[in-house]
Order: structure tokens, then sequence, then C-alpha cells
């Protein structure tokens, strides 16, 4: 369904239109210059952005942008940025939108980070000088083979690096100054939008579309060089509430039936060697606690609840509730206590609506082959927020970016795989 021959989009005509060589990009020193702000979301935040520091980075996007010459780059209270590239020519041709957010996860440190370009690295561990024992190895990661005798960036070992998504912010700001710089390359309309909260959850809570303006979209938040992602889990939380019976300690003999106790139990009760991250992969489904709270009268148990296929959600849940209540009934200690469940929706498989639209997977990967890339599709274990957008009303599937070990203070991204997609970038807006 999407193996687009290349002389569909005239490849040789447009390659030779460009007249470049995408030696000279200054992605690495963008980004080595963005990872350095912190821009950290909070999940127990009220406010949006979760945190205000996130608008450090946009401001100095924002700044950035209106240099280069895109005159309505502008970011709103919200702390998003939008900005637009005129089209160079007058055919009529859908907008695309390019897409990345400025936050990092709340996982591991995001403060302080002091990101080190490993020029020609050489295939030995990468040991990170402010802690010694954290080591990033060929056998850890086998992907950074790829990348001997090239340059990696890491950080150096007390903080994640932020290649999710700073590596997408450089890639899609070189995209702006290369086209700005070369009016020659003819495109349309081209929208650039950074959202803060992605890593919380909530990058598209104030988003307007509308506004926006765009007719389809890609985030710039995958991995390794050449993948494609057009299918995300469809994800709920849910939350097991415990209403035990309390009493005082010295006199709760035959009367105290402890929440906290219960959640516990509920918990040790769940599968050993399966439906958790832990011990699934590919396209299976879990159930993942994430949080307990609570005391002896009442506690609660956060779960996140994900699936490939949007019904099983159900399925999961109630299979979840059914082990619940079965440890409550089967333990004459827990007689009088009660469980019940709620579920919020999260988000949806994307690929519900990207199949709708199979120009945008086409246009996409005739990009990839055209700058001699085979294109890996293979789905998201997680969401973007291209997840959202899809469902808003902007199909908005998934572009590599090279990150590695997100998340983590492994975290680790080839500069040639930025690069690349940036060389991708460009040569998809000429042919949409």
């Amino acid at each position: 369904m999407y193996n687009v021959p290349h002389a569909q989009f005239g490849v040789g005509t447009f390659l030779l239109s460009l007249g470049m060589a995408f030696n000279s990009l200054q992605v690495a020193n963008r980004f080595l210059n963005y990872v350095q702000i912190d821009t950290q979301s909070n999940p127990y935040s009220t406010s949006f952005p979760s945190t205000e520091k996130q608008k450090n980075l946009s401001k100095i996007l924002v700044k950035e942008l209106l240099q280069m010459g895109v005159k309505d780059a502008a970011m709103d209270e919200f702390g998003y940025i939008m900005a637009t590239i005129p089209a160079t020519h007058q055919k009529k041709v859908p907008v695309v939108c390019f897409c990345a957010h400025v936050d990092t996860a709340p996982d591991c440190s995001g403060t302080f980070v002091k990101p080190i370009l490993h020029e020609n690295y050489d295939g030995e561990p990468i040991i990170l000088p402010d802690d010694p024992n954290q080591i990033i190895t060929v056998a850890a990661y086998p992907y950074l083979k790829n990348f001997i005798g090239k340059s990696v960036i890491t950080a150096s070992g007390k903080t994640l690096l932020g290649a999710d998504d700073k590596a997408g912010v450089a890639i899609i700001m070189e995209m702006a100054s290369y086209l700005m710089n070369n009016t020659s390359i003819e495109h349309g309309t081209i929208k650039i939008l950074f959202t803060p909260d992605e890593e919380v959850g909530r990058g598209t809570e104030h988003l307007d579309i509308k506004k926006l303006g765009a007719d389809f979209g890609y985030t710039l938040d995958g991995g390794e060089l050449a993948s494609f992602e057009m299918e995300t889990f469809s994800a709920d939380s849910l939350t097991l509430h415990i209403q035990g019976v309390i009493a005082h300690p010295g006199a709760a003999k035959g009367i105290l039936q402890n929440a906290i106790k219960i959640a516990s139990a509920i918990i040790a009760a769940l599968p050993k060697n399966e439906w958790s991250p832990e011990h699934t992969e590919g396209r299976e489904g879990f159930i993942h606690p994430n949080q307990i709270t609570g005391g002896a009268e009442t506690a609660k148990i956060e779960f996140l609840v994900r699936d490939f296929d949007t019904a099983q959600l159900n399925v999961h849940a109630q299979r979840l509730f059914a082990i619940a209540q079965k440890v409550i009934a089967s333990d004459p200690d827990f007689s009088n206590a009660t469980v019940t469940m709620e579920i919020k929706e999260q988000y949806r498989n994307m690929r519900e609506v990207i199949d709708q639209y199979p120009i945008i997977v086409e246009k996409a990967l005739a990009a990839y082959k055209m700058v001699g890339l085979t294109p890996i599709i293979h789905p998201i274990r997680g969401g973007t927020d291209g997840s959202r957008m899809s469902f808003m009303g902007l199909p908005t599937p998934n572009i590599f970016t090279g990150m590695q070990a997100i998340h983590s203070k492994h975290e680790w991204v080839g500069v040639a795989d930025m690069e690349k997609a940036v060389e991708v970038l460009v040569t998809l807006v000429g042919i949409i």
C-alpha cells in the first residue's frame, strides 16, 4: 500500500534542483545549545505549561526563527510556538506541519545538562565523566556500532541528555534555516509547531488546530535512522479506589480492614510474568501500576492501560477489576471493604486516522527512499503529540530523529542521524 515508486515524484529532477550538499548543517550545534536549557515538565503541576521554565527555550526558538526571516513566529500564553515558512511556488498543495516538543521527561534530572560531543567515536565504552559508573557500551546499545568513526552526543552522567525531543526541535529549526536560506527550493506553505508538556501527556491540551492552519503533519519524535511510525498504543489511565474500614489500632481487632494491605494484596495478585511492561513487547498490551497513595482507611492504585487494539483496553480493565474483586471476596479480613474503578481516556492509536489518508505516508516514505533510506515501519509502544493531533483533525505520523536510550542518563544521539532527518524534511516538502 505504501510502496511508492520513486519516479512518481520526479526524483532525479527534484534532487538536481536542490543543488545542495548536507555536509554543512548546523543541527548538532543547535542541539548542543538547546539541551543545556532545563525544560523538564512536571506531571503533578496543575498549571499549563506544567513548568514555566519550558518557555525559556521557546523564547530562544522564536528569536531564532525571526532572525531567519520567519516573520510570524510567536509563542502564545500556553507556550505553543507557531510559525510559517511561506510557499515558494503558486501551486495548490496541502499545508504541512512539522512538530516537536520542547519539554524533557521527569523520569531523570534535566537540570544542568552538560552535553559532550564525541567526535570520531572509536567503538570503546563511553565512560561519562561526572559519574564513572555510567558507561555506554556497544554491548548494551548495539545501534551505537553504526557510529564508529562518526560523532555521537551524550550527557555527562548526572542527567538525561534531552534528545527526546530536542533532537526533533533542532532538526526542524535546521530545516527552517536551510529553506529560508535556499528560496530556490520549491515547496508549499510549511507550518512549524513546538509544544510543551508532551512528556506528561498534556502536549495538545490547549492547542488550537484551526489557528495552526495545516492539512496534515509529522512529528519529529522517533528513534533510529529510517524509522517511520504511524501507529501508537491506545491508552487509558485506570484508578482502583479502595475503601477499607478504619478503627483505632488499640481497639481494632475484628474491625480494621486496612486499605494499604488490600492494595498490596491486589498488586501481589497480578500475573508475575505477563501483562506488564517488563514482560511484553511488539504488539502486546499491558497494565502498569505506577502509583499507590492513601492510608489505612482509603487507598488508590493508579494504572496505565495500553494496547494497539482500542477495544482491548476495556478487556484489560475488566480483567484487572475482576482480580481486585476476587482479592477482596476471598479474604475474610477484607469482607467489609469495597473497590471501585475509574477509567479516563488518554489517547488513541493514530493509525485509526492515518489509514484514511494514505498519501501522507506515501509522501514520507518516498522522501526516505529519495535520500537513500529503506523505511523501517513499526508501531510505537507509547504515544506522541501526533496521536492526539490525529484525532483533533490533523493526521500526524512520526519521523525519526536518532534519539536513543531516552529518559535515562545513558541517552545519546548520532549526529549523522539528525543530519539525515533534515535531508528527509527538505526533500519531503519538495514533493508535497
